[in-house]
């Protein structure tokens, strides 16, 4: 702010206020004329005062961050718990065979798996959980399934052909 008091009385105020750093600047010019030098010299208190003011309302205020709390998991208690499930793979190509099947009711867990193990039997497992007896399995095993022999069919081979080797003719380019 800059102000100017000349012979005949008249006070010239400039006020330069900058808002922001981004904004532009702006400008305000105010002349008055008095009288007396006092009512000048405390007109140009009051606008110097009035400038002060007006730069030190001319913050810039961040937008208020809104805080979002995040959802809280329960995690809710089954007193009496039920499921269920079962699978089974027989693949052919690996020889892989197998199944289990297990269910729940409450606190009692009952199911069963069976594999075929690597001479062929097949292994069967049924098995209990609970808290009164604990886990108890009991393991059933049938012998091997023997299959008839398969008979492989005799290769054959084909005749071997022999040509004549052939020959482009030459290129003179």
């Amino acid at each position: 702010m800059f102000y100017f008091i000349n012979e005949s009385s008249i006070c010239l105020t400039t006020v330069y206020i900058a808002w922001t750093a981004a904004s532009k600047a702006s400008v305000h010019s105010d002349i008055s004329t008095h009288t007396t030098p006092n009512k000048t010299m405390a007109f140009c208190k009051v606008a110097l005062l009035a400038a002060i003011v007006a730069v030190a309302q001319a913050q810039y205020f961040a937008p208020a961050v809104a805080k979002v709390a995040a959802p809280i998991a329960y995690n809710e208690y089954d007193a009496n718990p039920h499921y269920s499930y079962s699978y089974a793979v027989n693949d052919a190509l690996t020889g892989d065979s197998k199944t289990q099947q297990e269910s729940r009711d409450g606190d009692v867990v009952q199911g069963s798996y069976s594999l075929v193990e690597p001479d062929g039997s097949r292994r069967i497992v049924d098995y209990t959980a609970d808290p009164v007896n604990g886990f108890n399995a009991v393991v059933h095993k049938e012998p091997a399934v023997v299959h008839a022999p398969v008979a492989h069919a005799p290769v054959a081979y084909a005749a071997p052909a022999y040509a004549a080797p052939a020959y482009a003719k030459p290129y003179f380019g």
